[in-house]
C-alpha cells in the first residue's frame, strides 16, 4: 500500500513533520509493509521554513539579526543550494510572539531583521526567495527591511529616519542610489493569504494594528503616515500600487515588497504544495493522509487539509484526516475531498494536556493504527 502523509502542523502540540511522523508509526503498525510518504505541510505561516526546507532536502541555517524590538536575536531560515533558493518566515525575525504582550507597540516593531536574513542569504548565494509573511508584530511599511537593503529613507533635513513605524511620520524622501546590486537579480514569491490594501478601513492599520497593540488614536495616525509614504513611493515608482490586493499583510510588508523588488504575492499552500511536488506523489498513492490541530468550517476556506483533499480527488484518491478535535461544523469537510475524518482525543482530559507534546503524538499514532488496521480488514476480509 502506498501512504501519502502530509497533514498540517497541529499548533501549540505538534509540527507538520512531527504529526506525520506520529501517523506513520501507527500505520506501519497495522501495515507493516506499507510504503509511506510523508510531506510536510504549511500555508506561508508558521512552519513554512521546516515544512519546504526539510520536503525539498535543503539545509536550515541560522543567522544573527535585529529582532522586532531593535534587539538581536537568533532567526532561522532554509536554503536549497542547488535551487540557489532561500525558505523563509518573516515571523522569525519580526514576528509578534517575539514581542511580550506588555511590549506589544506597534509604533516601535521593526522589519529590519526580515533584511539582514535576505542579505545573509544573498551573501551565500541564493537569488530566489520564497517567504511567508504572516504573524507579523510590525507596522512599519517593510522599510526596516528596505533600510537592510541600503534603502535611505530620509527626513526632510535629507537625515536618515529611524527603522519602525515612527519614522514614517518624517520620511520625506527615498534614495535607491546605493541599494544592494544584487537585489535586481532576485525574486521573490511572498506565500500572502491576506488580501487587504495598505492603507483605509481594510487596510493593515485598521485591521491588524489593534492585536499588535495598537489604540484607535494610533491607528489613525499609522494610517497617515503610510498612505504619505505610498504617495512618496508611487512618485518613484510608477507601478507602486497601495491598493493592490495583500499590500496591507504583514503591516505593509507586502506594499514593500511589491513595489521594491521583483516579488509576486501567492497563496501560501499553493506554494508549498507546488514546490514539494505534493500532487506527483498523490497520483501514485493508494491513499492520502491529511489533518490539522482543529478540523472545523473554516477549514474548507482554503487551508491546508482541503488543498490536500482537492488534489486527492483530481486524481480519484480515497482521504482520511486526523484532528485534535473535530467541531460539529466539520460535517462540511465530507463535502470537498475528506472521506472520514477521526479526532485523535482517547480520553477525557483537559485541553492542556491534550495539547501536551507528547500526549498529542501518541494519540495520533493510537488512532492512526486503529483506523489502518480497520483500512486492512476492509482490503482483506478473509483475514
Amino acid at each position: 500500500m502506498n501512504i501519502v502523509i502530509a497533514i498540517d502542523s497541529f499548533k501549540g502540540s505538534l509540527s507538520s513533520l512531527e504529526a506525520g511522523e506520529a501517523a506513520a508509526t501507527g500505520i506501519l503498525r497495522a501495515c507493516p509493509g506499507g510504503n509511506i510518504k510523508i510531506l510536510p505541510l504549511a500555508d506561508g505561516g508558521e512552519g513554512t521554513v521546516e515544512a519546504l526546507t526539510i520536503g525539498m532536502g535543503g539545509e536550515l541555517q541560522t543567522v544573527k539579526v535585529t529582532g522586532p524590538l531593535d534587539e538581536p536575536i537568533i532567526a532561522q531560515y532554509g536554503i536549497l543550494a542547488t535551487e540557489k533558493t532561500a525558505i523563509m518566515e518573516m515571523a522569525a525575525a519580526a514576528g509578534i510572539t517575539l514581542v511580550p504582550k506588555g511590549k506589544r507597540n506597534p509604533l516601535y516593531t521593526t522589519t529590519y531583521g526580515v533584511g539582514e536574513m535576505l542579505l545573509d542569504a544573498i551573501r551565500k548565494g541564493c537569488r530566489h526567495f520564497i517567504i511567508g509573511i504572516g504573524g507579523s508584530a510590525t507596522n512599519d511599511g517593510g522599510l526596516g527591511m528596505l533600510q537592510a537593503l541600503g534603502y535611505k529613507m530620509l527626513d526632510d533635513m535629507g537625515n536618515p529616519v529611524s527603522h519602525n513605524a515612527l519614522a514614517l511620520e518624517k520620511l520625506a524622501a527615498i534614495d535607491d542610489s546605493d541599494v544592494l546590486p544584487e537585489i535586481k537579480d532576485c525574486t521573490f514569491r511572498i506565500a500572502c493569504d491576506v488580501t487587504n490594501p495598505l492603507c483605509g478601513p481594510e487596510g493593515c492599520s485598521a485591521v491588524f494594528g489593534p492585536q499588535k497593540g495598537a489604540p484607535p488614536n494610533m491607528i489613525s495616525q499609522m494610517d497617515r503616515w503610510l498612505t504619505r509614504y505610498a504617495e512618496l513611493a508611487q512618485a518613484k515608482y510608477p507601478h507602486a500600487n497601495p491598493d493592490a490586493p495583500g499590500a496591507g499583510a504583514a503591516g505593509g510588508l507586502g506594499f514593500a515588497f511589491l513595489t521594491f523588488t521583483n516579488a509576486k504575492l501567492e497563496s501560501g499552500i499553493h506554494i508549498v504544495m507546488t514546490e514539494t511536488k505534493l500532487e506527483d506523489h498523490i497520483a501514485h498513492a493508494d491513499i492520502v493522509v491529511t489533518g490539522e490541530g482543529q478540523l472545523d468550517g473554516q477549514t474548507v476556506m482554503g487551508k491546508a487539509p482541503i488543498g490536500v483533499a482537492q488534489i486527492a480527488k483530481s486524481h480519484a484518491k480515497p482521504v482520511i484526516a486526523f484532528s485534535g478535535c473535530v467541531a460539529p461544523d466539520a460535517r462540511i469537510c465530507n463535502e470537498h475531498g475528506i472521506d472520514a475524518y477521526f479526532p485523535i482525543l482517547r480520553q477525557v482530559t483537559t485541553l492542556q494536556d491534550a495539547m501536551e507534546p507528547g500526549t498529542a503524538r501518541q494519540n495520533l499514532t493510537d488512532t492512526a493504527e486503529q483506523v489502518f488496521r480497520l483500512l486492512k480488514i476492509k482490503s482483506h476480509p478473509e483475514r
